[in-house]
């Protein structure tokens, strides 16, 4: 049977203007806004709409953003996946969406976690980047040669794509050390998913025990080991572990491709996660239908295509 994923984007996707179209065209869309400025003491929507730039890129903007337009978008989809998967802050969307977290605590979380990565590695002083073309082995030769820092792999996002995360002074020599390899440095304001963040994966620990998580509706994969999750404290120790170690999001696609899945829609703003899709399914022996939902007009294409109607 041919399945349909839910992928959920993380920091990097978060774009000025995200959600503003829904926020205009829904009054669901408008209450849960409305929601998330009122739980957060501040106009995280306004920060969606209008920015600037390096109030969104903050981490603790940043990632409540992200969840709430997600919430949104998934919302007006008005229909479940059969499993769904979230790239690293991502996750806390899937989880909303499978009904193991409420939003409003999940809101609390991801700004809570934000600020805990922040205060770990101060701005300015870690960065990421992500890499293409060049062979894990040769990666993790140039990290062990470089002696400004830390550095280590962050994401594993597909056959070709790593990103490296640390200190900025480290990322930048061994950045100099692979020869013939494209890279980006990445719109985020810390270097997630290494070690360097091990006190915020300490600190948020203590608040993910704090709040309730309830049994899946629907099978998420987790980014700290592309494990299938059913249950309230595979969903609770899984974001736990996931703050300083890698994302394995190319193992965790390459499962829902054994899984049956032929429909993969990205829910929320960009294309990010649909790319590394297209990417990393190259060689199967079927085709993926690759949508994205972050607008009205995506939004309507969406539903069209998911319906058989398209």
């Amino acid at each position: 049977m041919s399945l349909v994923a839910y992928l959920f984007p993380g920091q990097g996707s978060q774009k000025v203007g995200m959600g503003r179209d829904f926020f205009e065209g829904s009054s669901l869309a408008r209450e849960i806004f409305g929601l998330a400025d009122d739980i957060l003491g501040f106009k995280i929507s306004q920060i969606c709409f209008e920015g600037p730039e390096e109030t969104l890129r903050l981490t603790p903007n940043t990632q409540p953003a992200l969840l709430t337009v997600s919430t949104v978008a998934f919302k007006l989809l008005e229909r479940p996946p059969d499993v769904a998967a979230g790239h690293s802050l991502g996750e806390y969307s899937a989880l909303v969406a499978a009904g193991a977290l409420r939003f409003e605590d999940a809101l609390r979380l991801v700004h809570k976690r934000g600020l805990y990565m922040q205060e770990a590695v101060p701005v300015g002083v870690g960065a990421m980047a992500a890499l293409v073309g060049a062979s894990f082995d040769d990666v993790q030769k140039a990290i062990g040669q470089a002696k400004k820092g830390v550095v280590e792999i962050a994401n594993r996002n597909s056959q070709d794509q790593l990103v490296i995360a640390g200190h900025r002074e480290a990322v930048e020599e061994t950045l100099s050390l692979i020869k013939g390899t494209r890279f980006v440095m990445l719109p985020v304001s810390a270097p997630f998913h290494t070690s360097l963040m091990k006190s915020a994966e300490d600190k948020l620990a203590a608040d993910l025990d704090a709040v309730e998580f309830s049994a899946l509706d629907f099978p998420v994969i987790t980014n700290v080991d592309a494990k299938i999750i059913r249950q309230a404290e595979e969903a609770r120790e899984s974001l736990k572990r996931q703050v300083s170690r890698p994302v394995l999001w190319h193992d965790s696609m390459v499962k829902l491709g054994q899984e049956g899945v032929r429909t993969a829609v990205e829910v929320g703003p960009g294309k990010v996660l649909a790319g590394l899709m297209k990417r990393i399914s190259r060689d199967w022996p079927q085709l993926l239908t690759l949508i994205n939902v972050e607008d009205q007009e995506s939004l309507a294409k969406c539903k069209e295509i998911l319906s058989g109607s398209a």
